[in-house]
């Protein structure tokens, strides 16, 4: 029990009390969490991966391997979610909602921070593709599923063109292959606007908190809350074992698949009107739920 005290006081405290001072800058201020998220969306987060993949120096097979796991841990739990939902007959809507928040998990604000403290700057750098991986499906699975239909697939996909992330995974992937290295003005740019990510995902993750509210049906929202909090981390277990992940790599795959679902879900939903009430409360709740969960999992894989 002592030991599940200190990694909770260790590793989950600082983003608490971190995302803490962006929520109450959100009841104090009037600003807009979409500006603080644009700028650690277009800015900051490719910068992130860019440097931690050319700092870590990753091979291509570790780069493969750990998105090909990350995409097989967000679509497994696509499908899980979806018969899970089909078995308890949630109207289509709800259904939408149910797998967006059971299988898209916040990976950045709140996976990438705590994979740093736990486990170092080696594990970030796996934890940055997985992060990456979850984006690349959810503006394009999780477009579809949020549109329940009423969006092309390739309407969905355009949207990959938008994601500055891909674009640092591009370049690190570039650099790292090649040997390539920045010439040391654009190394120290690179170097401060990729150690803003993390902090300003931290207060961003606050902020968007402030404006989350709890709603009714409890039943699909603890069912999807176990799916997001228990069974994903599991599922990413297991297919560290097929896969062969060990250290840095499968720490990280499991404890962002432990994380709690996707603020962006909420934005996801409002825009196509998939149950938005429901989908920010399985945040709020999964997110509340998290500091119950996470320390286990940590103690689990050795942090």
């Amino acid at each position: 029990m002592t030991d599940l005290v200190i990694l909770f006081v260790n590793n989950l405290v600082p983003i608490l009390l971190a995302a803490s001072t962006g929520y109450l800058l959100a009841g104090w201020v009037p600003i807009d969490p979409r500006t603080v998220s644009n700028i650690t969306f277009y800015i900051f987060s490719p910068f992130l991966i860019f440097n931690v993949l050319i700092h870590n120096q990753l091979t291509n097979s570790d780069l493969s391997q750990m998105m090909l796991v990350a995409a097989i841990c967000v679509t497994g739990m696509v499908l899980i979610s979806w018969l899970v939902g089909r078995a308890m007959k949630l109207e289509r809507k709800l259904l939408s909602a149910f797998i967006l928040t059971s299988s898209f998990m916040n990976a950045g604000n709140y996976g990438l921070p705590l994979t740093l403290f736990a486990f170092g700057e080696k594990a970030l750098a796996y934890g940055s593709l997985f992060f990456v991986t979850n984006a690349i499906l959810t503006y394009t699975l999780g477009v579809v599923i949020a549109s329940v239909g009423s969006t092309s697939l390739p309407k969905a996909l355009s949207n990959l063109v938008r994601l500055p992330a891909v674009y640092g995974l591009i370049l690190g992937v570039v650099f790292v292959s090649t040997g390539w290295q920045l010439p040391l003005p654009l190394e120290r740019t690179s170097n401060l606007l990729s150690q803003a990510a993390i902090p300003c995902m931290m207060v961003l993750l606050g902020m968007q908190l402030r404006s989350a509210r709890l709603a009714g049906r409890y039943l699909p929202m603890g069912v999807a809350s176990v799916l997001r909090l228990v069974v994903s981390p599991a599922l990413a277990i297991g297919l560290a074992l097929l896969f062969g992940l060990s250290g840095p790599a499968r720490n990280a795959a499991v404890t962002e698949a432990a994380m709690p679902a996707a603020v962006l879900t909420t934005i996801l939903a409002t825009q196509y009107d998939t149950e938005p009430s429901f989908v920010t409360a399985v945040v709020t709740g999964t997110t509340l739920l998290s500091v119950i969960t996470l320390p286990p999992i940590l103690k689990f894989l050795g942090a």
